[in-house]
């Protein structure tokens, strides 16, 4: 069995500083046939789970503590028996949103997971967010970005522990280095690709 991306796309809501916004997220599942690996948890534990569709979760793995990123993730830990990954330097982020709970194991730039005989690793890519990472998996010629890349340039920076000049060192150094045929998942809106990216944002 081979790895693949599945994929859905769950509504719901974006609040920070005191705003709320609607907002669609993508949900992004890596895995074969046996057993996944869940990138975010918005919105919506029974479309994820519809995605998984009964296959074993090893890990909930979020690209940033986000509340519309990760406002479900523990209820998805405890549909499934997960356990959820958050980089360390988005707690402050993860406790607006989840002052009761808290993660399982902290990710750093350079861990490699393993699930369904692929490899993704972890890119820390600060700016969006302080924890922000986006996950490389070459087998599959793709990198999901979260909020730090989009079609159209970087992610927003206008908020609360953001900065515009920290998430583009983020974006030169860690993924305008991939082959610029790699695919790049976003946590928002289309697919893009690190090529089309890096001739934008120059």
């Amino acid at each position: 069995m081979s790895a693949r991306i599945d994929h859905t796309v769950t509504s719901g809501t974006f609040t920070l500083d005191g705003q709320t916004y609607d907002v669609d997220n993508n949900v992004w599942v890596i895995g074969d046939d046996a057993e996944v690996i869940v990138l975010d948890a918005p919105h919506s534990v029974d479309d994820i789970l519809t995605l998984v569709d009964g296959r074993t979760v090893k890990a909930i793995v979020l690209t940033h503590a986000h509340d519309d990123h990760s406002r479900f993730a523990p209820a998805l830990r405890q549909a499934t028996g997960a356990p959820i990954l958050l980089h360390p330097d988005d707690r402050p982020l993860w406790e607006l949103t989840h002052a009761d709970a808290t993660w399982d194991a902290d990710l750093a730039d350079g861990q490699e997971i393993t699930v369904g005989g692929t490899t993704l690793t972890v890119l820390h890519t600060p700016g969006h967010a302080p924890g922000a990472v986006c996950l490389y998996v070459p087998d599959l010629g793709a990198v999901f970005s979260g909020d730090t890349l989009f079609h159209g340039g970087p992610g927003a920076t206008g908020r609360s522990f953001s900065d515009r000049p920290t998430i583009e060192a983020s974006i030169r150094e860690k993924l305008f280095v991939l082959p610029d045929d790699t695919v790049v998942h976003t946590g928002h809106g289309d697919d893009t690709t690190i090529g089309a990216e890096r001739a934008a944002l120059g």
